[in-house]
């Protein structure tokens, strides 16, 4: 939803001024993609929250909010934003050594690189501390054998932010190690998972004796877990503009960056649901309806709630871990996505049964986005940790509450039944 600038913060006002000057001045819709975004890793107005060292600004998530206000009027093309740009770098800032930061935060603040994250397995469900692909080290080499599900964007990626098994004596979260992965070697296959919405933006991912350098293991051997758990506390703040795919496997980069269509990505549209679904109330002259009305009311004040929550979580700064309130966030877009279901779908009536065609994201109907974002609104409660998890984070995190008990914290792995390990060893 676009950022609104009334009765805004003086921090917000003072970064969309900043970034308004900036865009106005240095904004080319003729230059590539690729120039496009090196000219703004370099202003540091592509990421402002990453720090001043590495491409960015330093500022707040209030900031930062005031800076997609100046891309939205603006209509320059906004930075890139694949999984490596939101959550790998972030990650990298506050986990990677000085070498790995030189070596991989140029090219993702560049969007010469797309990243996606290796986490969810078939056997583990929310559980995943009970990952079961193996790395086992030869020397300077890692050999990954596995196979990981719900991977977004995993056929786009050059690289992947992999958690992997590394010690089975030890309890399960004692156990693991986080990588950074290339995706272009020889066995590494990439399966496509066809989605109800009509998308295939998930896959699954199998790894056979696949391999990984030592110098691309994050912290220390089997100290994984907390750096899996950074990620995961970003993707609960994860916000981002519409843009280019990062990469090169879907050939934006040397397209002018003045053509880029800016839709929204394969996951969803561009439009913030209440937008779409007063639009349709009003086509079909449903808008008059006072029940309809309070609802649609509901509706956009709760996305606009849902927004504050973005911008006023304890900063999603990438120069410190973000605090479990994020999980108060994704259960707000959770929330969300089932109201412009319900509202949506309600508003069509019968209509909201018709296929919408081979385009699921516009449809070849009227309101195809409608149809669109109700298929897809289980995953808002599923991807990145389901609801129940969440709840469960805000009570220990945010409110204090005591923890659950947890029977096999100190077991070791390999004596667990879990998932699709069916006995021990």
């Amino acid at each position: 939803m676009p950022e609104s600038n009334e009765n805004q913060s003086d921090a917000f006002a003072a970064a969309r001024e900043g970034a308004l000057s900036w865009l106005s001045a240095n904004w080319d819709p003729k230059l590539t993609v690729r120039e496009w975004w090196a000219r703004l890793a370099d202003s540091g107005w592509g990421f402002p929250t990453w720090p001043a060292e590495w491409f960015g600004k330093g500022m707040s998530a209030e900031e930062a909010a005031g800076v997609r206000a100046a891309f939205a009027e603006t209509r320059a093309l906004p930075p890139p934003a694949s999984l490596g740009q939101m959550l790998g770098a972030p990650m990298l800032l506050l986990h990677g050594s000085q070498e790995q930061k030189q070596r991989f935060l140029p090219p993702l603040a560049r969007g010469e690189e797309y990243w996606c994250q290796f986490f969810s397995e078939p056997g583990s469900g929310s559980d995943l501390a009970s990952a079961q692909t193996r790395a086992v080290r030869d020397g300077d080499v890692w050999h990954i054998d596995g196979q990981k599900v719900w991977t977004s964007g995993a056929q786009y990626a050059d690289r992947g932010m992999l958690l992997a098994r590394t010690n089975r004596e030890v309890p399960k979260h004692q156990g693991l190690s986080f990588f950074i992965f290339d995706l272009d070697q020889p066995g590494v296959e990439v399966r496509p998972l066809h989605q109800m919405n009509g998308a295939h933006g998930f896959n699954e991912v199998f790894f056979t004796d696949a391999r990984v350098d030592g110098d691309r293991l994050i912290t220390e051997e089997n100290a994984g877990w907390g750096v899996a758990v950074t990620v995961l506390m970003y993707e609960r703040f994860m916000t981002s503009m519409p843009s280019a795919t990062p990469g090169n496997k879907q050939g934006m980069l040397d397209q002018p960056a003045g053509s880029i269509e800016l839709a929204g990505s394969e996951e969803g549209p561009g439009r913030g649901p209440s937008e779409v679904v007063i639009e349709a109330a009003k086509k079909t002259a449903r808008n008059g309806d006072p029940v309809l009305r309070q609802r649609l009311a509901g509706l956009w004040a709760q996305e606009n709630i849902d927004s504050l929550l973005v911008r006023s979580g304890q900063s999603v700064s990438a120069s410190r871990r973000p605090s479990g309130a994020g999980s108060l966030n994704k259960l707000s877009r959770s929330a969300l996505a089932r109201s412009a279901r319900e509202t949506g779908l309600s508003t069509l009536g019968a209509g909201g049964l018709l296929n919408s065609g081979s385009s699921p994201r516009y449809g070849d109907t009227e309101y195809g986005e409608i149809q669109y974002q109700s298929l897809s609104s289980p995953s808002f409660s599923i991807a990145g940790g389901t609801d129940e998890i969440q709840r469960g984070i805000v009570g220990e995190r945010v409110l204090g509450l005591p923890k659950e008990p947890r029977t096999d914290r100190d077991i070791p792995f390999k004596d667990l039944t879990i998932g699709t390990q069916r006995s021990p060893g």
